[in-house]
């Protein structure tokens, strides 16, 4: 049984996180890191979320803060001889204020997030999207991470030159500073398809069977290490590890993962352990390995008495006090200069980006996949029922009959009741997508595409155009392990609890804040935070607004609007119903992004006090 700790509830009374306006860290049942030889600390998907959750208590801590963990933590392994690396694999831009809401985007961003050196660092989807920010990875995050950066299977283009060549460097060889371990390091990320045409993405099972690929493989070391934005059940990590290991039969091999929003771990085999550390900066994982035999003495270290290998990993929940608990350190003792100094610059950059400016004050709480939909509490209903039929108003078309689509992967956050901010806007729908219109389609037609879009998966992916995308990440991959909204939400909230955290309940009458409760192959004791377990529930990959319909029946033609992003799933949608559309037959419907309109519509319909 796991050991747990309990952080007094007074404790909290006397901690604060960094960012001034952040609710205070709450105490709860903790367990503890278990070290190893080597050890990794892990961020992936932060997604621009450096200055914390300034609206929920467990996950509050700012990136200064972390920065503060990272420096205790390594000043311990080099106290306790072992090795620890830093690692962060990718989605690092888009979808929080502090990276958005400048121009150009990432102004203060980028220096803020570089203050954190990583060990090894890969890049994300995200960061290919739009050329401008393709360009700014290369010309600024590498060159900021130059030598612990690795992009094993992608590509830029010169600008002047026209020249493809590599983003960084295909893979990394290097010796662990404590332990002395040999390790060979890749960077991956999953067969991606929507990049700008500035870079290019290789296809996995291509790049394994490259020559560099085959080299690398063949250079014997103590580890190999493979990061990547890759989902850990995502077949590109699969077609890794098994290039991996045909080649290496019992060499140990480490992967930390992102891409999917959840945590989860993964065996492949009892040589290997995968980790993924959920996203917006709400984790930090911790993995560690015992047992490595040195492949140069065939010894073992001398903390371990046998050559079997154990790993362990932990869910670090971005709370201070859990960061107290980690370190043995207090309010005054635990923050280091650098990250004080890394939460200023994130202060002074929220005042000049004027994140804290409010539109209007949320009358309730409304959930992504914590509330059913349709329902009173969801964020779809509220988008599909009260904003669209609002906004999408076409002074030159407003007597037309309308139906309007939008993926609910375009929106990427809860919205909490109290002050909707300018910060709160790229929170919850961080991207730039205007609305798409083709006037006229007959109605037969029309009403037939949002079936396709939410079901019809195998007919549109012989479009290239997989319905899963349009989906929020922890949809697009559902499992029963990690934290996946597939599991109903009934019994995740009734899943039996260990007698450990039932203990603490009943003896110290503690009520859990709600929170992960993951479940992956080492089993239930990853969280390094008891939560009482929250509810999720599944949703379609888009949601569909009927407007200015006839009281009576249905009309002959509506105008079929939708977010411009899910065209290449719309126009195969319409050919499948019977429509003949294309790209020639779209037009703009209005001006102005969905996250514009919407933080119109909430200044003109939510109270501006609180």
């Amino acid at each position: 049984m796991a050991r747990l700790y309990f952080l007094a509830a007074g404790f909290a009374l006397v901690s604060h996180a960094a960012q001034p306006g952040a609710v205070k860290p709450v105490a709860a049942p903790m367990r503890d890191l278990a070290w190893g030889q080597i050890n990794f600390l892990h961020t992936t998907d932060t997604h621009g979320w450096i200055g914390g959750h300034l609206s929920e208590p467990q996950y509050s801590a700012d990136w200064g803060d972390y920065i503060s963990l990272s420096q205790h933590l390594k000043r311990r392994a080099d106290d306790d001889g072992v090795d620890l690396l830093v690692v962060d694999t990718g989605d690092r831009v888009e979808g929080n204020g502090l990276y958005d809401a400048s121009n150009p985007k990432g102004l203060f961003y980028y220096d803020i997030w570089a203050q954190q050196q990583p060990d090894i660092i890969c890049i994300g989807n995200h960061e290919l999207y739009q050329a401008s920010t393709a360009d700014r990875e290369v010309n600024t995050t590498v060159p900021n991470f130059n030598g612990k950066y690795i992009a094993s299977n992608v590509d830029y283009i010169d600008p002047e030159s026209g020249e493809r060549k590599p983003i960084a460097q295909r893979y990394r060889k290097f010796r662990t500073k404590n332990q002395g371990l040999e390790i060979v390091a890749f960077g991956f990320l999953f067969d991606f398809k929507g990049n700008a045409n500035n870079t290019v993405v290789q296809p996995v099972a291509d790049t394994v069977k490259e020559q560099w690929f085959q080299e690398a493989i063949r250079e014997k070391p103590d580890l190999f290490v493979v990061i990547g934005h890759v989902g850990l059940r995502m077949e590109e990590y699969r077609t890794i590890f098994t290039a991996l290991r045909k080649q290496n039969w019992n060499t140990p091999i480490a992967m930390l993962g992102g891409h999917a929003h959840v945590r989860d771990t993964r065996r492949f085999d009892s040589q290997s352990l995968a980790m993924a550390s959920g996203r917006y900066f709400e984790t930090i994982g911790f993995m560690s390995i015992d047992g490595i035999k040195h492949k140069s003495t065939g010894q073992v270290s001398s903390e371990t008495t046998a050559s079997s290998l154990t790993f362990n990993r932990k869910y670090i929940d971005t709370n201070l006090l859990g960061m107290y608990h980690h370190t043995g350190l207090n309010e005054t003792t635990f923050p280091t200069k650098k990250g004080k100094a890394v939460s200023t610059q994130i202060a002074r950059a929220r005042k000049a980006l004027d994140l804290d400016y409010t539109f209007g004050c949320a009358p309730k709480d409304l959930w992504m996949s914590r509330a059913r939909y349709p329902s009173n509490e969801s964020i779809f209903s509220w988008i599909q029922d009260e904003v669209f039929p609002d906004i999408l108003v076409n002074e030159k078309r407003k007597d037309k009959s309308r139906l309007a689509i939008m993926n609910t992967g375009g929106i990427r956050f809860d919205i909490f009741q109290g002050p909707f901010t300018r910060g709160s806007t790229y929170l919850v729908s961080p991207f730039v997508s205007g609305f798409n219109f083709i006037p006229d389609v007959p109605y037969p037609i029309a009403s037939k595409v949002i079936a396709l879009l939410n079901g019809a998966d195998k007919i549109l992916s012989t479009h290239g155009a997989e319905t899963k995308f349009m989906a929020a990440p922890e949809l697009m991959f559902p499992s029963v392990h990690g934290q996946s909204p597939a599991v109903p939400a009934e019994e995740n909230a009734q899943a039996n609890e260990d007698d450990a955290r039932l203990e603490l309940r009943s003896v110290l009458g503690q009520k859990l804040l709600a929170g992960y409760t993951t479940k992956d192959d080492l089993g239930t004791d990853g969280d390094d935070t008891v939560h009482a377990a929250l509810p999720f529930y599944a949703v379609p990959n888009c949601i569909q607004s009927e407007m200015n319909f006839p009281e009576d029946g249905v009309p002959e033609t509506v105008d079929l609007i939708y977010i411009d992003f899910i065209q290449p799933w719309v126009l195969p949608a319409l050919k499948f119903a019977g429509g003949d559309y294309s790209s020639d037959d779209v037009q703009v419907y209005m001006e102005g992004t969905f996250t514009y309109k919407m933080s119109e519509w909430i200044a003109k319909h939510w109270s501006k006090k609180c």
